[in-house]
């Protein structure tokens, strides 16, 4: 895990907050085995292209559309560890 690693973590957790509507409390709890798309109501298939856009402006990254897939919003690890990825290209 980089140093930056606990930010972008916070940063998610915040935009599943302020996205979907998640209590911090809520989001506080996540672990990497946290299900989302699927398992999180809030995460519907409309609210992926908000999640996604936030995470994008408040990560300065890009998401191509090939790279959005079930894999990738299966868990809260998941979408971290995309995240992290993306923010060192």
């Amino acid at each position: 895990m980089t140093r930056e690693a606990p930010a972008i973590e916070d940063t998610i957790r915040a935009i599943l907050v302020d996205v979907l509507g998640v209590s911090r409390e809520r989001a506080s709890t996540f672990t990497a085995e946290t299900g989302l798309f699927g398992a999180l109501p809030e995460l519907d298939s409309m609210a992926v292209a908000g999640l996604l856009t936030e995470i994008e402006d408040r990560l300065g990254i890009v998401i191509d559309d090939d790279e959005v897939d079930g894999e990738m919003l299966e868990t809260f690890g998941s979408l971290v560890t995309f995240a992290e990825r993306k923010s060192r290209k």
